[in-house]
């Protein structure tokens, strides 16, 4: 017996044949011309169905192939060692050494033909089979580490009309066991759903955490028609926790979160059944991706906004560090989309914890300097600028004023102010900066100058053309607190890019501003959250449309956390204030 070396793709010289043979059956099979290859055997029938079978199973994206040997074995045959390499896609290989013979047969060189040609342990009557090892999805979490999402086993019920016989009745059953857990499930969504399938396929009827499905199982289980598949997704601790931003988070991280994907390749019987594992690797999961958002203050949050009937929002942010700790909103709010981020509203009076810091920096006024609060001021002699209900203070000094919330103070003030001067102050604490948050969309508000004093007037106490977002406002809140902008964050290690870099306000002129934001707290509009510690803030009232109604506001900041709360429709600050009372005894 002579030992013939063979390395690559090289001719073989000593034996002609059967290197040539070797190196071609094997390049055929890595192009995928599995009737080329088969060709090139002894059988080349059966070896065709068994190589089909076996790159159907695989679905390779390529084959690498070494000869690392032809062993001559008498004068017409010789055995071929070779290391098969397989491209799985997805980073996964699958590389094993196998061994075959080529017999002459006549003038002519063939592979003899035998499963064990492609790997030495598959048999006469079996297949391979390859099985993707799914790794779960690495886990959200917040600040501190707790999950926000986190994997969990989901059962979806499905329904087969064709298999349901009678479709009303088992819609009723289903509906019944599984409204509880989504309102929208009915008798009437889940017959249209099905009448909309097409013919043989499955309606998803709801996908429900494991413990709720177990709790209904018994309900379900049996009925006609009904199927069940599991699957772990990411999820988070309740169906509408972090609406606003965690599906976003998910979508930005997907890739990140996936993990690598293992594999298993085994040998399967003609029935399917498992003989043997060929090979495998185990997955790997991702890291756990950490947040700026703080589960603690979501819930807070989300438990101020809850009990209000009208759409309402909570935005919170911490100054010193910009991390973005909360976005909530009610159902009536989720119902008009991402209000918290992206809403224009008037900022009514809240305004004018800017329009202060404006009049205070221009150096014309102090917070101590006596100012008029009349019921009611003309400016121009065009517009009638009234406070609330017309209350009258006299002459008061501007601290006194802000915290009584006098819209004639400020839109007398403003009658002096440059036009560029509010459209500064708010820049300079955030209002009128777009950010690129990765993962989200959001608009802070626009101060445009306004050279018209009436403009200016209504603009200094939130109406004008000025306009915020709740998001917009908790950032002037933080920025107050914090003495300069703070840059958003909401996901580690993903930067955001904000337009412009505006220029700290002076400490000389901030100092005041929060002194007279806790006059608010002490003796003025919001003395409702009195209870709550070192809270400092500003309400307001801001009409919209024909002037009827009006919606509620507080932006404030207590310690490291600012934040912003709307109501929409809320007529007065007042169930805008209880929220963020709310919000204030539940937050550490």
């Amino acid at each position: 017996m002579v030992l013939l070396a063979v390395s690559g793709c090289g001719l073989f010289q000593s034996e002609p044949g059967a290197p040539e043979i070797t190196n071609d059956f094997l390049a055929k099979l890595a192009s995928g011309d599995v009737q080329g290859a088969a060709g090139m055997t002894d059988n080349p029938n059966e070896a065709k169905e068994a190589l089909e079978r076996f790159r159907g199973a695989l679905k390779p994206e390529g084959l690498a192939s070494k000869v690392d040997q032809i062993r001559k074995n008498g004068e017409l045959a010789s055995e071929a060692s070779v290391t098969l390499d397989w491209n799985l896609g997805k980073n996964r290989h699958w590389t094993y050494p196998t061994k075959f013979d080529v017999r002459q047969e006549g003038d002519t060189w063939k592979v003899h033909w035998a499963p064990s040609v492609v790997h030495p342990k598959l048999t006469p009557q079996q297949s391979i089979k390859l099985t993707e090892l799914t790794p779960d999805p690495a886990p959200v979490l917040d600040r501190d580490g707790t999950p926000l999402l986190a994997p969990e086993r989901v059962v979806s019920v499905l329904l087969v009309a064709k298999e349901a016989g009678d479709v009303p009745a088992v819609a009723k059953t289903l509906a019944d066991a599984l409204n509880p857990f989504d309102k929208a499930i009915t008798q009437q969504t889940i017959t249209d759903g099905v009448a909309k399938t097409p013919e043989g396929q499955a309606y998803q009827v709801a996908a429900l955490r494991d413990p709720d499905y177990q709790s209904v199982k018994p309900k379900i289980y049996e009925l006609p028609g009904v199927r069940f598949s599991a699957q772990t997704s990411l999820l988070a601790p309740s169906r509408t926790f972090g609406s606003q931003v965690l599906p976003a988070v998910r979508k930005l991280m997907e890739n990140e979160i996936a993990g690598n994907a293992g594999f298993r390749v085994s040998t399967v019987d003609a029935q399917g059944t498992e003989v043997e594992e060929l090979h495998s690797k185990a997955p790997e999961p991702a890291k756990a991706v950490n947040t700026a958002l703080s589960r603690i203050v979501q819930a807070a949050a989300e438990d101020a906004v809850e009990p209000v009937k009208e759409p309402t929002i909570l935005v919170a942010i911490q100054p010193s560090t910009g991390d973005i700790l909360a976005v909530a909103q009610n159902d009536p709010a989720d119902a008009q989309g991402a209000l918290a981020l992206t809403g224009r509203f008037p900022p009514g009076s809240t305004m004018k914890a800017v329009s202060a810091l404006a009049v205070i920096q221009s150096g014309k006024v102090t917070a101590d300097t006596p100012v008029p609060c009349p019921g009611k001021t003309t400016i121009d002699g065009r517009r009638i600028v009234p406070n609330s209900s017309e209350f009258d203070k006299g002459t008061i000094p501007l601290h006194s004023a802000f915290a009584f919330s006098c819209n004639t103070t400020f839109a007398q003030l403003a009658v002096d102010m440059a036009p560029n001067l509010l459209p500064d102050a708010a820049l300079s604490l955030g209002l009128g900066v777009d950010f690129d948050i990765a993962g989200l969309t959001t608009i802070t508000g626009s101060v445009p100058p306004a050279t018209d004093v009436v403009e200016r007037a209504e603009d200094s106490f939130g109406q004008g053309k000025v306009l915020a977002s709740p998001f917009g406002m908790a950032l002037v809140s933080a920025s107050i607190a914090k003495g300069s902008m703070p840059v958003p964050q909401l996901v580690r290690g993903k930067e955001t890019k904000a337009d412009k870099q505006p220029a700290a306000p002076p400490v000389a002129s901030l100092d005041p501003v929060r002194a007279m934001m806790r006059e608010v707290i002490e003796n003025g509009t919001a003395p409702q959250l009195q209870p709550y510690g070192d809270v400092r803030g500003k309400t307001g009232t801001a009409q919209f449309g024909d002037g009827v109604h009006s919606h509620g506001w507080f932006m404030g900041y207590r310690g490291d956390v600012a934040f912003a709360t709307l109501v929409l429709s809320g007529e007065t600050s007042t169930p805008a204030v209880d929220v963020a009372a709310r919000f204030l005894k539940a937050v550490p």
